[in-house]
């Protein structure tokens, strides 16, 4: 991603904050109790990313942002909309076929799906990274749930949580260096 789109950093440290703070949300569903607390941290912290984010947002409302260029937020559009679409149509299937256990692996995997398309608007290959975090942590928590006799969410929201959280730091350190 170019420097000149700082408002894009303060973006990802305010957007991974917050679907940080969801995820391990999530994860609150049915993890070991001596979890929690930490979960309960984690979010917390998560929160305070996000509205940090969310304050340098604002604040360089004015500023270029990759979004402004010709097409590129309608193609970002077309991805996130897409995106939900798939994610709620899995879903449904899932809860219609009494897996719901496996709603938030699925969705984790169709949310790291779509960082590889978005790196393709954001210039930024990163996301790329992303993108195979969410996927592994989506195919690896219905297995190790099992093995920890806890709920696929709370180790896909704790994996997930965790990958957007260090993605929204890495949004701020870009922001602070830029």
């Amino acid at each position: 991603m170019e420097p000149e789109y700082i408002r894009d950093y303060a973006m990802y440290t305010a957007i991974f904050g917050m679907f940080s703070l969801v995820w391990f949300g999530w994860a609150q569903e049915n993890p070991r109790k001596n979890w929690r607390k930490y979960i309960g941290i984690a979010s917390g912290i998560a929160l305070l990313v996000c509205l940090l984010g969310v304050y340098l947002s604002v604040t360089h409302w004015d500023a270029a942002t990759t979004l402004s260029e010709k097409d590129t937020f309608t193609n970002y559009l077309i991805v996130f909309y897409t995106e939900f679409f798939i994610a709620g149509l899995g879903a449904f299937w899932l809860i219609r076929s009494k897996k719901k256990d496996y709603v938030a692996p699925w969705i984790a995997f169709i949310v790291g799906s779509h960082f590889f398309w978005l790196e393709n608007i954001f210039k930024d290959p990163s996301l790329y990274i992303l993108a195979v975090l969410m996927i592994a942590i989506a195919v690896v928590s219905p297995w190790l749930s099992k093995k920890m006799g806890v709920a696929n969410s709370a180790i896909t929201g704790i994996g997930s949580g965790t990958s957007l959280f260090c993605f929204a730091i890495l949004g701020l350190i870009r922001y602070l260096l830029a």
